[in-house]
This record gives structure tokens, C-alpha cells and sequence, in this order.
């Protein structure tokens, strides 16, 4: 999979920036606030419609703006692809294939990207709710359906919470309603963990590799952390414990007026050496961790779609020691395409520069290649 070219019309503080990506390696350079980021932020919102830096579409419009575009062609499986898409002030999504309009579903299957930006360094550090973001991500990407079982156990929640919350203002609570939305949640909700458990048990066998090699003896482990489970792993296993533990919590999400179980809550633990790596691990094996993860979703994405991704590297090299950059670079197998962003070249050993295409951005504008 190649990206071969981009164009941004009044997206972010890029008001019409057209970039020729038709390259292996791609490293785009420029000051803080100039534009490199929100570049590979476009890319990976082609690919999940979703951004990584804000759940609100209408920050990506320009402003003084009313719709801000995005138009990509890429190579897949030898066919070229065009994508587009485009969003208004009045919040009206336009999605098309090739000129065709077309559904969320069918548009984010056609592009595959492994974002890894500075933000992902700090995912141990960070809350529940990133590792569980991060997992999703990640998931969606190989499994198409799954954005949609998030959709529908979100929906299903928000309307038992009202449910919950209209039984604490009138102490009332229609039990057969309750029911229902329960058995409806442990469906959709035991799907969302068995995937999950599923995903992280294969990239676990991936990232140990690659975690090995560089901290040269430690141990990786991944672990999926819920209230409800004993590691129980098959799906009937798992609603059958879902469904005892809604039973169970039934009077406390009554007197809390909110669900209180369920994959919503749930975490990631990772471990080096059987310790818990956000207790005892410092700052540079978390980030080894992390590094580990980023490089095994590349390989779990190609193996289960037949199609490398293309491979975003946002200032994060920035952030790495020599060892793990080394370690980034050499292993960013050939016909990955990969695009970088960094504030110079000089991180970047001359042997790597030389088969790298360079862009420079300023206030949203690739410069010339004269441009001194």
C-alpha cells in the first residue's frame, strides 16, 4: 500500500497544500505549529475518520472557513484508489471512493496506517481510557465490524445511564426495560472483549519478540484487566461472567444511576519480568514497551490484511534514545511506506537521508526546494 499524493484545502492551518508522496520515505521538517502534524493527522483521519488529537470534526476547518476537504490517491493490492472527504461548518460529512459516495464502513476499509506519535509514548502513564482507545485503534484496522459493535454498546449504555438516572429522580425503575438493555449489553459487549482478548493475545507473541531484542533481557506480558473475569477467554465464557456481574452490581449502578461494569471499564496491564511496568519500570523501558507495540501492529496488520500499512512517525524520534531510534529505523521493513515528521535532519544518519524524499513547512505551506 502507497499513498502517491495529498491535498489538504482549508484544513487546519493548510489552506491548499498538495504534497507528492509517491515515495518510500518520506520526512517532512518545520518549526513547532507549522503544519507537520496536522499532515499526518489528515492521512490517519482517511483511514479511521476519526482524529487522534480531538473528537470534535469541526476544529479541523480552517478558520475563517466553512468546509475543509481531504484528498488522497494511493496504490492498493496494484489498484489505484482515490479518496475524499469533507467536512462543514453545519457538520455535513461527505465520503467518497473513486468519486463515489460511500458508507464510513466501506471507506475506512480501503486505507491502513500506524500512527505513533509523541502523545503515544506517555499510553502507560496514561489513563484507562487511552489503552483502551489505543486497543480499539488498533483492532479496527483488522476487524472492519468492530467500530460498529463500539457504536451500538455506547448507544445501548448512554440509554441504561437515562434509564438509571431517571430511576434516582423518581424511584421508579421499569425493571423490563432494564433487563432488556442488559442483555442487549452483555452481547455487544462480551463480542467487544473477546476481540480484544483475541487481538491482544497475538500482538503480545509479536511485541515480546521485538521487545527482547531491544532490552535484551526483559520479559513482555500483556494483560486484559476486567472487574468480571478469571481468564476466561471463549465468547460464551466470557457473557456468561458479563451476565453475573450485571446481576451482581445490579443495586449499585441503581444507586449510583450508572453502569458500573462492563468493557467500558476496562484496562491493559503490561508487565516486564512479571512486574507491572507503570509501578516499576522506568521511562525508557515503558517507552521500549510502546516502541514494541507500534512495530507489532505494522506486522498484525499485514499479516491479516495482505497490505502493509503506511507508517506515521510524528517528532517521535525526538523523543527516543539512540538505541530505540536505531531500533525504529532498521526495522521499518522495505515497501513500508513510511512518513516522518521532525523539526530538522539531524537525527538522521546521512545513509538513511539518502533514499528519503524532503518536504519543509511553513504556516501550512511546503516550501520550494530552493528555498534556503
Amino acid at each position: 500500500m502507497r499513498l502517491r499524493d495529498l491535498r489538504l484545502t482549508n484544513y487546519r492551518n493548510c489552506e491548499d497544500l498538495k504534497l507528492d508522496l509517491d515515495f518510500e520515505k518520506v520526512l517532512i521538517i518545520g518549526k513547532n505549529a507549522q503544519g507537520k502534524t496536522n499532515i499526518l493527522e489528515s492521512i490517519y483521519f482517511l483511514s479511521a475518520l476519526k482524529s487522534p488529537r480531538t473528537s470534535n470534526n469541526s476544529e479541523l476547518i480552517k478558520f475563517n472557513s466553512d468546509k475543509a476537504q481531504i484528498n488522497c490517491n494511493l496504490l492498493k493490492a496494484d489498484t489505484d484508489i482515490e479518496l475524499d472527504f469533507s467536512y462543514t461548518t453545519e457538520k455535513k460529512r461527505e465520503l467518497a471512493v473513486n468519486k463515489v459516495r460511500t458508507t464510513p464502513k466501506n471507506f475506512k476499509s480501503v486505507l491502513k496506517t500506524v500512527l505513533f506519535s509523541t502523545a503515544d509514548l506517555m499510553l502507560l502513564r496514561g489513563n484507562p481510557s487511552d489503552r483502551r482507545e489505543w486497543l480499539d485503534r488498533a483492532i479496527s484496522q483488522i476487524y472492519p465490524a468492530y467500530d460498529e459493535r463500539l457504536s451500538k454498546y455506547d448507544k445501548i449504555r448512554i440509554q441504561k445511564n437515562n434509564l438509571l438516572k431517571e430511576y434516582l429522580k423518581t424511584g421508579n425503575l421499569n425493571e423490563t426495560l432494564f433487563d432488556v438493555y442488559n442483555e442487549q449489553l452483555v452481547i455487544t459487549g462480551s463480542n467487544i472483549i473477546f476481540l480484544r482478548k483475541k487481538f491482544l493475545r497475538e500482538i503480545e507473541k509479536i511485541a515480546k519478540e521485538k521487545h527482547l531484542i531491544i532490552s535484551e533481557t526483559e520479559n513482555l506480558k500483556i494483560d486484559y484487566d476486567s472487574s468480571f473475569l478469571n481468564g476466561e477467554f471463549e465468547l460464551e465464557a466470557v457473557a456468561n461472567a458479563f451476565q453475573a456481574a450485571l446481576k451482581e452490581r445490579k443495586l449499585e449502578e441503581m444507586r449510583r444511576g450508572q453502569g458500573c461494569v462492563g468493557p467500558h471499564r476496562d484496562d491493559v496491564i503490561f508487565y516486564i519480568n512479571d512486574n507491572e511496568a507503570v509501578k516499576y519500570a522506568s521511562q525508557g523501558q515503558q517507552r521500549t514497551i510502546v516502541l514494541a507495540l507500534k512495530l507489532s501492529e505494522l506486522d498484525i496488520i499485514s499479516q491479516k490484511t495482505g497490505e502493509k500499512p503506511v507508517l506515521l512517525l510524528d517528532d517521535v524520534l525526538a523523543e527516543l534514545d539512540d538505541i530505540r531510534q536505531n531500533f525504529l529505523l532498521k526495522s521499518i521493513g522495505k515497501n513500508t511506506q513510511t512518513i516522518i515528521t521532525s523539526v530538522d535532519t539531524v537525527l538522521f544518519e546521512n545513509e538513511f537521508l539518502k533514499d528519503v524524499k524532503i518536504y519543509k513547512i511553513e504556516n501550512g505551506n511546503i516550501l520550494p526546494d530552493n528555498h534556503e
